[in-house]
């Protein structure tokens, strides 16, 4: 499983936040997009365009901008898939079929394919390599040049943005709610949303140990301030949305209640009785909540049902 391996090779951190580094998130938002568009596919009157943008990390950022058919202005939701890398939803398919839907209630959506899941990307395994922090700060600039992109479109409005994030692309979200203050909403679903909470865990002493106390401590001080639960618990004014789920290894209910209590009010938290791919019961509470929040008019339920749900894969880690 993508989430373990990652939450297990990210920094913890310590009480103090002893360093700011949150200038590691800047970029030129005057530099051009450079939107490219490979083709566009038509699902009734909604336009699913298949596009890319410059990253300013280097490389492009594949993604699909879905589009209802009108004038605007329309709300507009910007979507971060899960990691599960044996998953044939980790990149950016993930939830099209949801972002369709809603354009059909009046939301632009931009669907991304993050830096781990690109044509070209060779994962660095080496424990504790440098290249997870890098990939984690790419992909947050990345999703606010995707915010970027749809809050520059004139049929959007800019008071009515969200953003929905899956697995690692929640915990994306996390840094994203503290750093960027365009948006209104966030769901975040299934993520680590604290290394503090993470070092409690027995998962996390025991890789410690494997990889070696000096080793893995140096690593952890180095990176102590790459820590979502230090941007989520400033939130605030958005509101976040937490769904967690009930069959999970690592984010265990108990956990999941840990990151609950550091995001600021106002907020919203759930448990599913579903694994770490979540069920309908999530979707149908995730679209309702942006309805509310955007001040959409609800898709159809018959619609809303008629969306597939993300199939859960073996657990590829021994």
């Amino acid at each position: 499983m993508r989430l373990l391996s990652t939450v297990l090779l990210l920094p913890i951190a310590t009480a103090i936040y002893a360093q700011d580094n949150t200038h590691a998130f800047d970029y030129d938002a005057k530099a051009p997009l450079d939107i490219r568009e490979a083709g566009v596919e038509h699902r009734g009157l909604v336009a699913v365009h298949d596009i890319s943008y410059s990253s300013p990390k280097g490389g492009r950022v594949p993604a699909y901008l879905v589009v209802p058919d009108g004038k605007g202005r329309f709300a507009a939701v910007l979507w971060g898939h899960w990691y599960w890398s044996n998953s044939e939803f980790f990149n950016r398919k993930e939830f099209l079929d949801e972002a369709v839907v809603l354009a059909h209630a009046g939301v632009v959506s931009l669907l991304t394919t993050g830096p781990g899941a690109r044509p070209g990307h060779v994962t660095d395994k080496t424990p504790l390599s440098e290249q997870q922090a890098t990939d984690l700060i790419q992909a947050i600039v990345d999703m606010r040049r995707g915010a970027d992109l749809l809050l520059e479109r004139q049929d959007v409005d800019p008071q009515r943005l969200a953003y929905v994030g899956h697995s690692y692309n929640a915990e994306v979200g996390g840094f994203l709610s503290g750093i960027d203050k365009r948006f209104k909403a966030f769901v975040l679903m299934a993520g680590p949303l604290s290394d503090e909470v993470n070092a409690q865990s027995d998962e996390y002493k025991q890789y410690r140990q494997k990889v070696g106390p000096e080793k893995f401590d140096k690593y952890a001080a180095k990176y102590q301030w790459l820590d979502p639960g230090k941007f989520v618990s400033r939130a605030a004014p958005a509101t976040v949305f937490l769904q967690y789920a009930t069959r999970e290894d690592f984010l265990t209910p108990a956990r999941a209640q840990q990151y609950a209590a550091i995001v600021t009010e106002p907020k919203r938290f759930k448990m599913y009785e579903a694994p770490h791919a979540l069920n309908a019961e999530a979707r149908r509470d995730r679209i309702a909540f942006l309805a509310d929040q955007l001040r959409l008019k609800p898709p159809p339920p018959d619609q809303v049902a008629a969306i597939p749900d993300l199939p859960q894969p073996p657990n590829p880690m021994p």
